[in-house]
């Protein structure tokens, strides 16, 4: 892999490690429904990290619920990856960007731990 410039090496929105309660639904090989409460593992303004039981797919639809304030929104699994026991990562992103679904703050786009003054 070449040296990638400081523009694409950006992500698009600061991720931030949060336990989340999320419930997520979709269907299953066989068109069998599945909903499972996890917690997500990162957010940011364009979705999640998690663990989950249930055996997704790349590509797949998914509903995530943020789990406190009730709402709703339409996601696409980016990511299927094996966890410990059993589980698995997966990396859902929003249909819509919706940086307004965690009800938290994101750092500016700037925002660096090394811009953090010490004294």
């Amino acid at each position: 892999m070449g040296i990638m410039d400081a523009t694409t090496s950006r992500r698009r929105s600061q991720r931030l490690y949060l336990q989340i309660r999320v419930n997520v639904e979709g269907k299953l090989a066989g068109n069998k429904t599945f909903s499972e409460e996890t917690r997500t593992v990162v957010v940011n303004a364009h979705g999640a990290l998690m663990e989950l039981k249930a055996g997704v797919s790349q590509g797949q639809a998914v509903t995530l619920k943020n789990v406190r304030t009730g709402e709703s929104t339409e996601c696409v699994v980016k990511l299927v990856s094996p966890a410990e026991g059993g589980r698995f990562n997966i990396a859902i992103e929003f249909k819509t960007p919706s940086p307004d679904f965690w009800r938290i703050s994101f750092p500016p786009d700037d925002w660096s731990p090394r811009n953090l003054d010490t004294k």
